[in-house]
């Protein structure tokens, strides 16, 4: 894993071991992806700018 932040993680699964390996796993698929494009990240900020907006304004999302 990069030295980037990760968001906090929920809890999938009650035992500790097994939700441990679940986000080991999410995690090597992550860093496994390649980088996104400009494009890709473009239509990201677009998808999510309504919702970005909400929270700053204190609404729920």
């Amino acid at each position: 894993m990069a030295l980037e932040r990760r968001a906090a993680r929920p809890v999938r699964f009650d035992d500790p071991a097994r939700n441990a390996a679940y986000w080991a796993r999410i995690d090597a698929i992550v860093d496994a992806a390649p980088p996104l494009t400009i494009e890709q990240k473009a239509t990201l900020r677009g998808i999510f700018a309504p919702v970005v907006a909400a929270l700053a304004r204190g609404e729920a999302a």
